[in-house]
């Protein structure tokens, strides 16, 4: 199977241009874990798989420019995304454009976070392509790949941590394979996405990745 490079990412992903992160390391990361051969379960040994991760993580991460989670809601975003949470204008006027106390509020006691005044939900808030999250997630992460997020979750803001956290998901939820191998888009959102958010943007990034890399 042919190398990715930079010139083929920004045909699938022509954003990526003007991000702030280094193109050039991420293509090197990519095809770093696209060569680990572990798991045939896991491993991202064809091209179908391939395509499905830089689908996948380009729209979580704005097509490589975003690594960590926006939480910048105003009064009606709240309402509108969190309306359990944020059932009334007066509640949501207590948080709005507040993005640490949205988070401490919004993630307290679940995924392993304490309560709102520990502030877990801040400090363990979306972080890499496909945004790790949770004080749990963060821990499982560290004891699976000895990167210390634990103690430094800013390491997923860097090119190798953001791609080996996306990486770790993926092979934690094998599944993600079969739905690729079957072009079954649909799948693969929802087991990341919890719903089909973005699905036809995700499924053109898959169409353009994956006839980038068999042509």
């Amino acid at each position: 199977m042919k190398k990715l490079t930079k010139e083929m990412l920004l045909k699938v992903c022509p954003g990526a241009a003007k991000s702030k992160l280094n193109i050039d390391l991420l293509v090197t990361e990519l095809n770093r874990i696209f060569d680990i051969q572990k798991n045939p379960a896991s491993d991202l040994s064809n091209e179908k798989r391939r395509a499905g991760f830089i689908s996948q993580c380009a729209h979580e991460s704005g097509q490589f420019t975003l690594v960590v989670e926006n939480l910048n809601y105003s009064l009606e975003g709240l309402m509108k995304v969190f309306p359990s949470r944020f059932p009334t204008k007066e509640v949501a006027e207590q948080y709005a454009r507040n993005p640490e106390k949205i988070a401490n509020f919004i993630y307290s006691n679940r995924m392993g976070n304490g309560t709102p005044e520990s502030g877990d939900g801040w400090k363990y808030r979306g972080r890499g392509f496909i945004q790790l999250t949770g004080r749990s997630n963060y821990t499982q992460f560290s004891k699976d790949t000895g990167i210390d997020a634990v103690n430094n979750p800013d390491l997923l803001l860097a090119v190798p941590g953001a791609v080996e956290s996306a990486y770790w998901f993926w092979t934690k939820n094998s599944k993600l394979n079969t739905f690729a191998d079957t072009e079954n888009i649909g799948s693969m959102t929802k087991t990341i996405n919890g719903g089909h958010h973005g699905l036809q943007e995700r499924t053109d990034y898959f169409h353009k990745a994956l006839k980038i890399l068999t042509e």
